[in-house]
């Protein structure tokens, strides 16, 4: 496990949580709310990246989606809410105690319709557009695909369109962006949804704290 720095919230009782400022952020709100913790409305519509729950004890670290898994692992935060194929495209070394049922999607391969039914693993080579490499790499390996994989940034859907990859992997929820550019869902590699994660250090340090939030769930 790696070592946490200076801001290591294990020297005190208290814990911190990091959360997504993304669309996971009002249903991890309202999950915390039922285990007793709530935020000021001023605090959540300004730009405070440290947040401190009315009822104390509990402090909330906003950080971008991708980085929820690393705050937990190095220890600034105790947990973190993230959603579950973030979390394994990072191969972060956390605990993952619980499912919170929310932000349910779907991973898949997609592409254009015209190759739906081909089978992949007779190409020579196949070119994937994503945002998840690691996870895209571990699929294709599995299934016996030779893959060249394209790490994106941005809309993994063009990456078909203009030609630069042949298929994507890439999160689905309902659907719409696929259709609306043309590309259908040709299988799925994992469903995701949001999961609580604990740091290792801080699941035997502040065991009693981050039961007690668990019992309260």
């Amino acid at each position: 496990m790696r070592r946490a720095r200076n801001m290591s919230p294990a020297a005190t009782q208290e814990l911190f949580i990091a959360l997504s400022k993304g669309k996971l952020l009002p249903p991890a709100l309202q999950w915390l709310a039922r285990t007793g913790y709530t935020f000021s409305e001023k605090d959540l519509a300004g730009r405070k990246l440290v947040l401190t729950a009315k009822e104390g004890r509990l402090h909330a670290v906003l950080v971008k989606a991708d980085d929820v898994p690393i705050y937990v692992e190095y220890g600034v935060a105790d947990l973190g809410i993230v959603g579950k194929d973030t979390l394994l495209e990072s191969e972060a070394e956390v605990f993952e105690p619980l499912d919170l049922g929310f932000g349910r999607c779907r991973l898949v391969v997609a592409g254009k319709p015209e190759h739906q039914k081909e089978d992949l693993r007779q190409r020579a080579l196949v070119r994937v557009g994503t945002k998840y490499p690691k996870i895209a790499r571990w699929h294709f390996d599995r299934v016996g695909v030779q893959a060249e994989i394209i790490a994106l940034k941005g809309s993994v859907e063009l990456s078909v369109l203009a030609g630069l990859a042949e298929v994507v992997v890439d999160i689905v929820e309902t659907g719409t962006t696929l259709r609306e550019n043309g590309l259908v869902v040709y299988h799925e590699i994992l469903s995701s949804s949001a999961r609580l994660i604990v740091n290792k250090a801080s699941h035997k340090l502040k065991s009693a704290e981050i039961d007690a939030l668990l019992r309260k769930e």
